[in-house]
């Protein structure tokens, strides 16, 4: 039996918002497996237990580039410590300029893209010299770069703090502008049933049969069940079978047909997203700073 330390229920607890000693029996139970731990949580406190997972903690902007032509573009998260920093101008314009490094170069990783150079100077000089002069961290921390079959657009939510680029395939403007909006909104994770990780589907299945289990339900209609779970999973999280959300009564993809349009790829970044924040009580560090200053 793995030994429960106080540190890995913490991480469930904080990841999660379970109760304490909820985390603890289910880690006891998963043997300190903490996804097995979370997925016990799930069939015992339904949704409520990945809550956390889904919220945005660490401050920046997402930015998006496109060409004039609509051809190419990139999509990229610059991480800084504030949202004051986050709105500071020479921030802002230092990730304009790192996503059309992506787009005009296609970078292979963020070590190559720190590489690339802005005026004359390398994008990690750059950095360097804006968080010695701001006095605060800041991070480039992801991006995509997409050459289209069709012609990109992009919609920008929240002051660059959700952003999303879509390739669509014929259609006009006016539905490429939808779609993209609808993602933002919507927040698909991905085109259709074949871009979600086969895992990801069996841990639905898996958890819609332990709490039809648990339910009482009869042994011969949990795989139904579960059929049905996965279904409407599958329903929430792809772009072609969300509705749409300015008309539920149709779906993303028979508003493409209607259109005469098919989406070939989409990003979309939401600032944050998996990464824990600072919690500071602003008035209370400077309460403990006036106090070891007083102490000194």
């Amino acid at each position: 039996m793995a030994a429960i330390t106080a540190a890995m229920v913490k991480a469930l607890r904080e990841k999660t918002d379970a109760p304490m000693m909820e985390c603890k029996k289910a880690l006891t139970e998963a043997d300190g497996d903490a996804a097995k731990a979370e997925e016990i949580l799930r069939v015992k406190l339904g949704n409520k237990a990945s809550k956390a997972a889904a919220r945005v903690t660490a401050e920046g902007v997402v930015t998006v580039y496109i060409s004039d032509d609509r051809k190419v573009g990139a999509i990229l998260e610059v991480n800084s410590e504030t949202d004051f920093v986050a709105k500071n101008e020479e921030f802002q314009k230092m990730a304009q300029d790192a996503v059309r490094l992506v787009a005009e170069n296609n970078p292979a990783d963020i070590a190559a893209l720190s590489a690339l150079t802005v005026d004359g100077k390398p994008l990690e000089e750059v950095r360097t010299a804006l968080v010695g002069k701001i006095g605060e961290n800041m991070t480039f921390r992801r991006f995509q770069r997409f050459e289209a079959q069709g012609n990109l657009h992009k919609y920008i939510h929240g002051g660059s703090k959700i952003a999303a680029i879509v390739d669509v395939v014929g259609g006009d403007d006016e539905v490429a502008h939808d779609i993209a909006m609808h993602i933002a909104a919507a927040k698909p994770k991905a085109l259709d049933k074949s871009g979600i990780a086969p895992e990801l589907i069996e841990t639905e299945r898996r958890v819609a049969i332990e709490k039809a289990r648990e339910a009482g339900k009869p042994e011969a209609m949990l795989e139904r069940i579960a059929d049905g779970t996965v279904n409407k999973f599958l329903k929430e999280v792809t772009l072609l079978n969300q509705p749409f959300v300015k008309d539920d009564k149709v779906t993303i993809q028979q508003l493409l047909k209607s259109k005469d349009a098919s989406v070939a790829a989409f990003g979309l970044y939401v600032v944050g997203e998996g990464l824990e924040k600072r919690n500071e009580d602003f008035a209370a560090e400077v309460a403990a700073q006036q106090a070891a200053a007083a102490k000194a």
